[in-house]
């Protein structure tokens, strides 16, 4: 009666056990269809957005969208090339301008936990033939040294005939001596002297070329096989394959031709060597390698890498922006959010990541349309909210 009575108690214990378990994985599997019929009806949804952009306001480029470190849609719209009316594809790859600059942050972070450097090393102690003391890392990271514009200061005299790099730049600094435009930390101006003095640190420091270290020590170990630093294509005639070249809309001529052939555009050919502030290109799927590594501190200790995505400075008071190292910082509904956008004659580019939601945002533009206003709406579908689709005037 006893051993019956046990029988009865585990029989009945085990029918509740796999009870349980079947309705697990119907929970489960429920969870899943849930996550899956989301997943469509966000792409269904930004399809039409995009649609509904390259129907009115001929966006031309390559669109990612992430959430949970899933891609939930990504798409290729448009030409590589207007001249050629070759395609773009999803290994398109796009000149990414200033979204360089988060790749030369990462690569001072790097040579900082390598004890190779530190953020309050000054300017002078690599670069001492420059004019300019009291000026650190720190500050160049922040854009709050107050150097005046490479851009601007090289126009009225460099020879627009010959390409300038990196060392051209600094030797006309060293020269000219163009003044500083405030003291030092004293407040937030972008710079993209700073930046592009950074890399010039990586090379003395490592004593690699910034294309080299970039490969070695970001893009190689996150399997990004399809990015690299393309300063040469003018300097020395090198082409890329599958390359996004950038066009702009010549109203006159009623039709997209190539920045590089405009004379108004002619910086396009002589600063075509200064890196650091730019010049990386790379695709949107390589941008959400990165995306990831930077989620995961995968190539620096997460210590360091929230140093570079904390605020480090006030950079719009009106917005409460902040910049931290080589990227944006911002609040909004959903919580932290870091984001830079890069431009250059025919380029519009965004990476956007939304830390409490995990949600990220890349568009690449080759026809300098709105990246940016376009990832903001893309990320308010993703979001629940509803926006308004582009529609003809």
């Amino acid at each position: 009666m006893r051993s019956s009575l046990l029988f009865s108690v585990v029989w009945m214990a085990r029918i509740a056990h796999a009870r349980k378990r079947k309705k697990l994985v119907l929970l489960f599997l429920i969870a899943i269809a849930f996550q899956v019929d989301a997943q469509q009806n966000y792409a269904a949804a930004i399809e039409e957005y995009m649609q509904a952009q390259v129907k009115v306001n001929q966006f031309n480029g390559n669109v990612l969208v992430a959430k949970n470190g899933e891609i939930i849609y990504q798409e290729a719209f448009g030409y590589a090339n207007y001249d050629t009316k070759k395609r773009l594809n999803l290994n398109s790859v796009f000149n990414l301008a200033s979204v360089t600059k988060q790749f030369t942050a990462m690569g001072i972070l790097l040579l900082k936990e390598k004890g190779k450097l530190s953020y309050t090393d000054s300017l002078r102690k690599f670069l001492p033939e420059l004019p300019y003391s009291n000026i650190t890392l720190h500050h160049l990271l922040t854009h709050t040294s107050g150097l005046p514009d490479y851009m601007s200061v090289l126009r009225p005299k460099w020879d627009h005939k010959k390409v300038a790099f990196n060392n051209d730049m600094i030797r006309f600094l060293a020269a000219e001596k163009p003044p500083i435009h405030f003291k030092p930390g004293q407040k937030y101006e972008y710079s993209n002297t700073g930046f592009a003095l950074l890399a010039s640190i990586i090379e003395k420091v490592s004593g690699q070329t910034f294309g080299a270290y970039m490969a070695q020590y970001i893009f190689t170990p996150l399997g990004m096989t399809h990015t690299r630093v393309y300063n040469t294509r003018r300097a020395a005639n090198e082409l890329i394959p599958n390359y996004a070249y950038g066009f702009v809309y010549v109203p006159d001529l009623k039709k997209y031709v190539q920045a590089d052939s405009l004379p108004e555009l002619d910086y396009v050919h002589y600063l075509d060597g200064i890196q650091g502030q730019g010049r990386i290109n790379s695709t949107v799927g390589d941008l959400f390698k990165w995306d990831r590594a930077l989620k995961n501190h995968t190539l620096v200790s997460e210590a360091t890498q929230r140093e570079m995505l904390s605020p480090q400075v006030l950079s719009d008071t009106l917005n409460k922006a902040y910049y931290g190292y080589g990227v944006g910082v911002r609040k909004s509904g959903k919580g932290n959010v870091i984001s830079h956008t890069g431009g250059w004659p025919g380029y519009a580019t965004v990476l956007t990541h939304y830390e409490e939601e995990d949600v990220t945002v890349i568009v690449l533009s080759n026809n300098a349309s709105k990246s940016n206003a376009i990832g903001n709406d893309v990320a308010a579908i993703v979001f629940g909210k509803s926006i308004t689709l582009p529609k003809e005037p």
